[in-house]
């Protein structure tokens, strides 16, 4: 059973804390109804003090990394904003590690209008979701997590003008191509702010029709198509007119279009294409003009053509090809084949063999007295390593450069793993090993933290500092004064150090999770 760990909301509206001012942290149920102030309540919930609707919900969450948020918003628009936070089970966060949103009110070149921390761990009052209320200005924030070892945690949100109704009807111009020809292609477009929901069509006094491309017009005679457009606010446009005449086509033409192809593609040494291929279809006439051109694939139905055909199935394939004209002449049909391979596969698909060993001074017990020294080995016999990464006490993956040195007192899992230049990685794999204070007799810490109780970040815990039956005192296997590489390192080092300590009885499961919970707080 984890006792829920109370969260902290720093929190400081525009105009509410004077520049170069220091937030106060409040309480999650202080400061409500505070003028300009805010705190988190239950999840979902605004802050106190708000009585307008807030224009968007901005979510950031987080989990077991220490290097990233899990999620988040990259813009916004101005205006009064409800900001989520969560850090919790529900988005993968299973070690309990505490993390931190912080709008940065110091760095140049961004807004400092808004002070906001928001502290969240799974086994908080609110189950690690948090909410608040902030009034954002147009410009730029730049976000962090505040908790040491999370220094790349840092992001930026832009933050655009106002959000106003939009009320403008997208702009739509159309143009033609062919006119007083044998056949005319209308092309429209259309712009809007907002985004353009749809265009549509109209020739001559038809129905509307939606326009998915370019409109060709074979009828000889006068023609007017007018085109409007919807944007996704549900202005429509005034329809826009263009007008055109189609000739008649030459009655003295009896010739076919003239239709060719062209094959490309990456070849092999047998000329087969790998991966896929592409075929190009063009087709003139020189009299009434191209009506239409139609591919068949594979002995298939003949199908327009609009676009270059793309084909990837592997094997041999007949891609036949024909053009009609405006006086209804037909080429003969015409056919291109090919032959498409399998990618070849990659030889190496072998990962590094990758293995460590762990030296130093053992005691009767196995344990490493001092320190530890683990070396990793790795090897690629095809394309050779390119990168050995290591994980100490479940921190982040770091280059291995060297032999990992381990001095600080206590249980650690050492996880390693190696990629060779094919892109291939290694299984992950661990080494576990205890390191234990070395000291002259039977007394292993000398000097050591004798205080009745834990203390962890300078509070009382009101866990007794048994001795571990060596000389030192659970202060001393925790050592929180040694250098570890970030927060998240320091209390996987107390999980292990009381994991052991509740297996020898020399705490019980609920003084361990103190512990465990009080080191997440230091």
């Amino acid at each position: 059973m984890f006792r829920r760990i109370a969260a902290v909301i720093v929190l400081a509206l525009a105009g509410t804390v004077p520049a170069g001012a220091v937030a106060a942290a409040l309480p999650l149920s202080a400061a409500a109804g505070s003028p300009g102030s805010a705190a988190a309540g239950s999840p979902g919930s605004a802050a106190a003090g708000s009585s307008a609707a807030a224009v968007q919900t901005l979510t950031w969450t987080a989990d077991d990394s220490v290097t990233q948020y899990k999620s988040v918003p990259t813009s916004a628009v101005a205006g009064e904003t409800t900001v989520i936070f969560e850090n919790s089970t529900a988005t993968g966060n299973t070690t309990g590690m505490p993390h931190t949103l912080t709008f940065d009110t110091s760095t140049p070149g961004y807004n400092h209008d808004v002070s906001l921390s928001i502290l969240a761990n799974p086994f908080d009052t609110n189950n690690g979701r948090h909410t608040a209320t902030v009034t954002l200005t147009e410009g730029r924030y730049r976000f962090y997590c505040t908790i040491p070892g999370h220094s790349s945690m840092v992001g930026e949100l832009v933050v655009g003008g106002s959000q106003e109704p939009d009320t403008m009807a997208p702009t739509v111009s159309a143009t033609v191509a062919g006119d007083n020809t044998t056949s005319a292609t209308v092309t429209v477009s259309a712009t809007d702010a907002s985004g353009v929901g749809s265009i549509e069509y109209q020739l001559d006094d038809g129905a509307w029709t939606p326009y998915t491309a370019p409109v060709v017009v074979t009828a000889a005679g006068s023609h007017v198509v007018r085109s409007r457009a919807t944007d996704n606010a549900g202005n429509t446009s005034e329809p826009v007119s263009v007008s055109f005449t189609v000739a008649e086509p030459d009655p003295d033409d009896e010739t076919a279009p003239t239709v060719t192809a062209q094959v490309s593609g990456t070849r092999n040494d047998d000329g087969n294409y790998v991966g896929s291929a592409i075929v190009t279809v063009t087709a003139t006439d020189d009299d009434s003009g191209v009506a239409r051109v139609e591919v068949q694939i594979d002995g298939g139905a003949w199908t327009a053509y609009t676009q270059p055909v793309v084909i990837s199935t592997p094997g041999a394939h007949v891609v036949g090809y024909r053009a009609t004209d405006n006086a209804g002449n037909t080429s003969a049909t015409a056919s291109s084949s090919f032959t498409i391979a399998e990618p070849e596969p990659d030889d190496d698909e072998t990962a590094p063999t990758v293995t460590a060993q762990v030296t130093g001074a053992r005691d009767d017990d196995g344990n490493y007295v001092g320190s530890a020294t683990v070396t990793v080995t790795a090897t690629d016999d095809d394309s050779g390593v390119a990168r050995v990464e290591v994980q100490i006490d479940g921190g982040a993956w770091t280059a291995y450069t060297q032999p990992v040195v381990l001095t600080t007192v206590g249980m650690h899992m050492v996880h390693y793993r190696a990629t060779d230049n094919a892109g291939n990685t290694s299984a992950e794999q661990m080494a576990h090993l205890t390191v234990v204070a070395s000291g002259p007799g039977g007394d292993e810490c000398p000097g050591g933290d004798t205080r009745a109780t834990v203390f962890l970040g300078g509070a009382d815990t009101g866990v007794p500092n048994a001795d571990t039956g060596n000389g030192c005192t659970v202060s001393d296997l925790i050592d929180e004064d040694a250098g570890y590489p970030t927060h998240a390192a320091f209390v996987r080092h107390v999980e292990s150090v009381t994991n052991g300590l509740v297996a020898a009885g020399t705490l019980t499961a609920r003084q361990a999770g103190t512990l465990v919970r009080a080191a997440a707080r230091s």
